[in-house]
């Protein structure tokens, strides 16, 4: 047993379980549903003893003390999961991940994920930097988007590909589909805070992302805290009448969690399928004729990590790899190509 001792912030919600959520360390772990559990179990002590109502207010520099039960030891297994090997050799493996797949185990996904499979292939050849549950993860992409990711399987590797990441020296190229169209003379995107055109063409968003304020399963816009971000958006095809959606290319210089998702719904332009950032500015199915119904029905973030570049860490060599889209993406792309035809 262990005991976390959480201060509650200027500003707060109302609520002790929106409290929580929010200021609790984000390497806690501790979502808003798991401590209104706790809440309820009387894992929770207040001012004034144990509170077991999440509605209870609160109030700013309250100190609540959460008693945390001592985590259960598991073991990171090697899990013979088939893989797409783009490129291998003795210092790293490129991998071309498939929609679905989360990249190492956390709280609710233990087993089927990328790491469990890279075990199974690489025996204990991967890098050691990270710990057993992310052994060689040099970055990552989310569960549900697919697409190019490099692990290092030596420790000189591991340091010399996180040092390129940390400099943004490493190409990564987006494709994604999403709801409306980049327009360099469109007044709303000219007047969104955070947003500029490059070249008359690029949409270029930079801002601050952090924690949402009441969902810490998401990240939100800020600029005056959190992690710097930029993404650049290039669009390549539009389509629907009027256009309503486009192929965009999209290019990361920082890479923050649902950093692209979290950008382009800023802009107004949320990605197709997204469950969680997808907005509420969508193409209408009048718009979209045939390609609407697909489009509706597509149901992860239509994102997918197409080109990755980088220069071999222990050779020096440039290394480029390009990925094509997945058949779920493509059935889409070709349904709303089909619409201007």
């Amino acid at each position: 047993m262990s005991n976390l001792v959480v201060i509650i912030p200027a500003n707060p919600p109302e609520r002790l379980d929106k409290a929580l959520a929010l200021a609790v360390p984000e390497d806690a772990a501790l979502s808003r549903s798991r401590l209104s559990r706790m809440i309820a179990d009387g894992d929770v002590h207040g001012p004034d003893g144990v509170v077991r109502d999440g509605k209870a207010k609160v109030s700013e520099g309250q100190e609540y003390r959460i008693t945390l039960s001592a985590p259960e030891s598991v073991e990171t297994l090697p899990e013979a999961i088939p893989l797409t090997i783009v490129h291998e050799d003795d210092d790293l493996i490129v991998i071309d991940k498939a929609a679905g797949m989360v990249v190492h185990p956390a709280p609710g996904s233990p087993t089927g994920t990328l790491v469990n499979a890279l075990l199974a292939h690489c025996g204990d050849t991967l890098s050691g930097i990270g710990g057993e549950k992310r052994p060689g993860i040099v970055h990552r992409i989310d569960k549900d988007t697919s697409g190019l990711l490099v692990v290092a399987k030596s420790d000189r590797a591991h340091h010399g590909l996180a040092a390129q990441f940390e400099a943004h020296t490493a190409q990564r190229r987006y494709l994604a589909l999403a709801h409306g169209v980049i327009d360099p003379a469109d007044p709303r995107l000219r007047g969104t805070p955070g947003i500029s055109f490059e070249n008359g063409l690029v949409m270029k968003i930079t801002s601050r992302l952090s924690r949402h304020p009441t969902d810490r399963q998401r990240q939100a816009v800020y600029f005056d805290k959190g992690r710097h971000a930029v993404t650049r958006a290039k669009l390549l095809e539009r389509f629907g009448t009027p256009p309503s959606a486009m192929l965009v290319e999209c290019r990361l210089e920082t890479g923050r969690t649902h950093q692209i998702r979290v950008h382009m719904t800023h802009a107004g332009l949320g990605l197709i399928g997204d469950p969680v950032y997808g907005g509420a500015r969508k193409a209408s199915a009048k718009a979209l004729g045939a390609a609407a119904e697909l489009v509706q029905a597509f149901s992860r973030q239509a994102l997918h990590a197409a080109h990755l570049g980088f220069d071999h860490p222990v050779t020096g060599q440039a290394m480029s790899f390009d990925s094509p889209l997945p058949d779920d993406m493509q059935q889409v792309l070709d349904a709303l190509r089909a619409t201007a035809s």
